[in-house]
């Protein structure tokens, strides 16, 4: 896999990353270090985390994940250097007053965030820091519209990336980026940031899938043209497009492990969604009338677009990993491009 780079950065990073939210939880820290040290052997050195990992948030695993990435690289001297990392600044609290009490997202919260997302992953630096989620309002994690009656925005984008300026300055993060965002505020976040000498964002982090291809109505464009590289994250749909809940569904006793069988929480977000399901199941066979398996297809869909520079995958165990890099090869035809785009012209994009 040739690496690739983000945005107008010097960041070069492999086309797969390695997402880490189910360690912590769905994944001890032996398993985890067991998929972190596969994943480099085979080339996937881009690794994303977050300080409210792991998933779901509860305040018990608030850091854990971060932790569980820090073990790996005090064991195991001289692989920081080989690895890009990412990590994420919670945005404005979104029920998590564990994280932070208030709105906002300050440049003490920022800060603060920073500091301890390094002791916990043992570095001195991070490659790429994130703002998970945008600090004013918008329509994010299944929310489908804007309301202007729900803002509620305290800290300016200006402020923030003057509080991410002054990390970069420090030497404590090498770039930053952004994540769940909308074409307003990447536009807004490189605006300000030539328009005032600040540090640029080199990518945003937005859900990308079969089922939810919202970025390409106008994020992509925005984007594109102002050097802000895509890492997808949610390809396989949280399990959706894999088809192992084609025939049973999430909520039967006989459904298979998975965020979507064991969280009820998930259970009720959009990738659990009746006409998510349905969308899903309706591409998965779709992939088996290809002789393709529903991963081969959802995982090559966002491999092959232009759109994305390094796509997220999130696995629980070693075997997953693996089949998820075997789909790397795999060219999916000219017709099946066509038959996914009829798809989602009658289906839309049911788990935005």
């Amino acid at each position: 896999m040739e690496k690739r780079t983000l945005g107008r950065s010097d960041l070069a990073v492999s086309p797969i990353c390695l997402g880490t939210m189910t360690f912590g939880e769905q994944v001890d820290e032996v398993q985890a270090h067991e998929i972190l040290d596969q994943a480099l052997a085979h080339g996937v050195d881009f690794w994303d985390t977050a300080e409210m990992y792991s998933v779901p948030a509860r305040a018990q695993t608030y850091g854990r994940t971060e932790t569980i990435l820090g073990n790996w690289f005090a064991r195991r001297p001289g692989q920081r250097e080989r690895v890009v990392l990412a990590t994420k600044v919670a945005g404005p609290i979104r029920g998590t007053p564990w994280i932070r009490e208030g709105l906002g997202l300050t440049p003490q919260d920022i800060a603060r965030s920073c500091e301890a997302s390094l002791r916990r992953l043992q570095t001195d630096v991070i490659d790429l820091y994130q703002i998970h989620w945008p600090e004013r309002n918008v329509p994010a994690f299944g929310s489908m519209y804007f309301d202007p009656a729900l803002e509620r925005t305290q800290t300016s984008i200006h402020e923030q990336l003057e509080a991410l300026a002054r990390l970069v300055q420090q030497g404590k993060v090498r770039h930053i980026g952004l994540s769940n965002e909308t074409p307003y505020g990447v536009h807004e976040f490189v605006r300000l940031a030539e328009q005032h000498g600040l540090p640029r964002i080199v990518s945003t982090q937005n859900p990308y899938c079969l089922t939810n291809r919202s970025y390409e109505n106008a994020l992509d464009e925005t984007c594109y043209r102002l050097d802000v590289s895509l890492l997808a994250y949610s390809p396989l749909a949280f399990g959706a497009l894999t088809g192992k809940y084609d025939q049973t569904g999430i909520f039967s006793p006989d459904a298979p492990e998975g965020r979507l069988k064991k969280f009820e929480t998930m259970q009720q977000q959009r990738w659990g969604r009746d006409a998510s399901l349905a969308a899903a199941r309706r591409y998965n066979a779709l992939a088996r009338d290809h002789g393709l398996t529903p991963t081969q297809l959802a995982l090559a869909f966002c491999y092959q677009k232009w759109q994305v520079a390094s796509t997220i995958i999130g696995v629980t165990s070693t075997a997953q990993l693996h089949e998820d890099l075997q789909a790397w090869n795999t060219v999916l035809p000219e017709s099946i491009w066509q038959d996914v785009d009829a798809i989602r012209l009658e289906l839309r994009d049911p788990a935005i």
